[in-house]
């Protein structure tokens, strides 16, 4: 007689419910510990250390900053500047909470802050910045989704900083907070001004 005829078939149906059980939950808890315990901010791009994507975006259809019409985003733009582009939307929450730090950041006269609005209609993208502020000398309206794809957005709001060699050297998926802005893009910004 073998152990499993020998063991009494309660026994049995509970080894056949708790075993499937306990494979998933050290699964789970593998694949928790291998994405960083949800901190996306890691998430490694191949971007970094290569051109920017030559990237050519119309403005947003009638959007104004100090009377003028702000231009959309040219890649030729950053030649010889170091540049932050932030990808952003109306219909982002934690896009409303960056705004006051992109104007902080924008305040450094030694860079230029550039917006890419995602999938938005110029009329809210207008609404959304007249509301919480404009921090960007140029942004390009990427309707379609495709210049997001091109510089590799895992979801809005991302960050880049890309340096007067027009190359990717830092890249911020998720908000911009007060303390990744003075912990992770300040020291980017500053390393690409040194041509680090």
């Amino acid at each position: 007689m073998s152990d499993a005829q020998s063991m009494p078939r309660p026994a049995l149906r509970r080894i056949w419910v708790i075993l499937p059980l306990a494979v998933f939950l050290a699964l789970a808890a593998l694949f928790f510990v291998r994405l960083g315990a949800g901190d996306v901010s890691r998430i490694p791009s191949a971007l970094i250390g290569r051109p920017a994507p030559a990237t050519s975006l119309p403005p947003i259809e009638g959007l104004l900053r100090d009377g003028k019409p702000v231009p959309g985003m040219a890649v030729a733009d950053f030649a010889g500047a170091v540049t932050v582009v932030n990808v952003w939307a109306s219909w982002c929450l934690p896009c409303r909470d960056e705004v006051p730090l992109l104007i902080d950041l924008a305040k450094d006269t030694r860079i230029r802050v550039v917006g890419i609005n995602y999938k938005d209609r110029p009329e809210n993208a207008r609404r959304f910045l007249g509301r919480f502020g404009n921090p960007f000398v140029a942004s390009g309206a990427d309707v379609n989704g495709r210049a997001a794809i091109e510089w590799g957005v895992y979801g809005v709001p991302e960050t880049f900083v890309v340096g007067r060699d027009g190359k990717i050297a830092f890249k911020l998926v998720g908000p911009i907070t007060p303390d990744n802005l003075a912990g992770k893009i300040a020291p980017a910004v500053e390393k690409a001004l040194a041509g680090k």
